[in-house]
């Protein structure tokens, strides 16, 4: 069974250094997410908001890792990062979503930072 995009992931592999997350799927691609990049994009209330309009930008993240992964159904994985965050849902359709639309997510972001007076550091 696959989603609407056909995002079917046939692996999910840490690397050694905890901050890279490799996902390959069902039509042949593999993408590459750093632990940053997860972390300030994850789909958590935390960072998303509860409505429209109530997105945060999540500063100091540049050397998070992580920690554990660990399966929600068949749909989804849930990222156990290594300053305790772990409560957003990381659906195959979403990790799609930010491979195919990385620019955006990211300059959005580095954007909201530099507007916002915030680094990526600590």
């Amino acid at each position: 069974m696959t989603d609407a995009t056909g995002a079917w992931p046939t692996e999910i592999r840490l690397k050694t250094d905890k901050k890279t997350l490799l996902v390959s799927f069902a039509d042949g691609q593999t993408h590459e997410y750093s632990a940053e990049y997860l972390r300030v994009c994850s789909p958590s209330a935390e960072v998303q908001g509860h409505a429209p309009g109530q997105k945060k930008t999540i500063p100091g993240k540049r050397d998070v890792g992580i920690m554990k992964i660990e399966p929600v159904g068949n749909y989804a994985v849930r990222i156990h990062f290594d300053d305790m965050h772990h409560s957003g849902i990381f659906t195959w359709t979403y990790f799609q979503e930010l491979a195919l639309d990385r620019d955006t997510h990211w300059g959005r972001y580095l954007r909201e930072l530099e507007e916002k007076g915030l680094s990526r550091d600590r």
